[in-house]
């Protein structure tokens, strides 16, 4: 049985100025994206496409407005929605911590399709662009969950060998479900997506493999994944990220048929 390093959330302090390690996770996150992204400009169709680099640059500013106005919403809406309805100015309060991936992703889509009709851009041809992209990202705010100890797993078995103790969590080892998702979610849905996306593929067909990848995996990991506190497991005893990923999962399979029956 392990227990939770217990690391200093703040990695550097300068008077009163605290760089905070998830802070520094999300900085690493859109400087990879930056480099995927000028690497992604060399697969097909973008390197024949009038693509540039200034396009990642601008779609890396949008995607992060997407990310925090859509995360922060979700998170009002999906988890905590009679609560905020009573304090309609805690919404405003990001620094509290509570943003939905969800949500995070309805904002994304909002802020490509943005972007797209200003450059005059199939939508999808975008979001095929930036699917391969962003799971690294994803994998490094799981990693930042960790050094939290925040989202920490259900319980385990006490024999297994990395079960671990999390502060706040009770003296029950439990499963260092963050961890679990940042190799899921995050590594290993990158490996398969880059290397499906390098070949020439149908309009819409990556975007199609990130939805059913993604929630393939989250609705997997949530199986090790301790359930918000104040929502425990919801319908067919699943938890709210499970019943979030179910329509990924079925929205990438209409669309993965749709790519083909378009492309007949």
């Amino acid at each position: 049985m392990l227990q939770h390093p217990q690391i200093d959330p703040v990695a550097l302090q300068i008077g009163p100025l605290a760089i905070h390690w998830y802070g520094l996770t999300y900085l690493a996150a859109f400087g990879l994206f930056l480099w995927l992204g000028r690497l992604r400009l060399a697969h097909a169709p973008y390197s024949q496409g009038g693509w540039h680099k200034r396009d990642v640059e601008d779609i890396l500013f949008l995607g992060v407005l997407g990310v925090i106005v859509g995360g922060r919403l979700g998170y009002v809406l999906f988890y905590k929605p009679l609560h905020y309805l009573a304090n309609p100015l805690e919404v405003f309060a990001i620094w509290q911590g509570g943003m939905s991936f969800h949500g995070g992703l309805v904002g994304v889509l909002l802020a490509m399709l943005w972007f797209a009709r200003t450059r005059q851009r199939p939508w999808l041809q975008v979001m095929d662009f930036v699917a391969p992209c962003v799971p690294t990202g994803l994998a490094l705010g799981r990693i930042g969950n960790f050094i939290n100890g925040e989202l920490w797993g259900r319980v385990a078995d006490p024999s297994l060998p990395w079960g671990m103790v999390f502060p706040g969590a009770g003296d029950l080892p439990r499963h260092p479900s963050q961890l679990y998702q940042a190799l899921l979610e995050g590594l290993l849905l990158f490996v398969l997506l880059w290397l499906y996306a390098r070949r020439p593929r149908r309009l819409g067909e990556v975007s199609a493999a990130f939805l059913v990848g993604y929630g393939s995996l989250r609705f997997i990991a949530e199986f090790f994944r301790e359930p918000d506190a104040h929502l425990g497991l919801l319908g067919l005893g699943l938890s709210m990220g499970q019943w979030l990923s179910l329509p990924m999962v079925l929205a990438g399979a209409a669309l993965w048929v749709w790519a083909a029956r378009r492309s007949v």
